[in-house]
């Protein structure tokens, strides 16, 4: 048998790779925007609001609102901080009750 094996030199590229992962994931912070119920908005104003700010379809739009009455509250969009932070803005300025908070 003529074979030869060089125990020294031997690559583990699948565990850095997997470290690196590990490192970036960490690092990744996930935003939810949450809007909350109120005795105040009507569920079509809601709906439209989430429709025009959120570019929900209607019936999207529909689900989160029946979910909002319901749970007293509902996470409606994931994303980066600074866009989420822009739609609760407006969200807000139409009168709802919105947070961006980390999921």
């Amino acid at each position: 048998m003529n074979s030869i094996i060089n125990m020294g030199t031997q690559e583990q590229p699948e565990i850095e790779i997997l470290e690196n992962l590990d490192e970036v994931i960490e690092n990744v912070k996930i935003w939810s925007l949450v809007l909350f119920n109120d005795d105040v908005n009507t569920f079509d104003h809601v709906i439209d609001t989430l429709v025009d700010v959120c570019d929900h379809t209607p019936e999207q739009a529909e689900q989160c609102a029946w979910i909002i009455h319901l749970k007293g509250k509902c996470g409606v969009k994931n994303g980066e901080y600074d866009d989420l932070a822009s739609k609760r803005n407006e969200i807000c300025r139409r009168g709802i009750s919105a947070e961006v908070m980390m999921k």
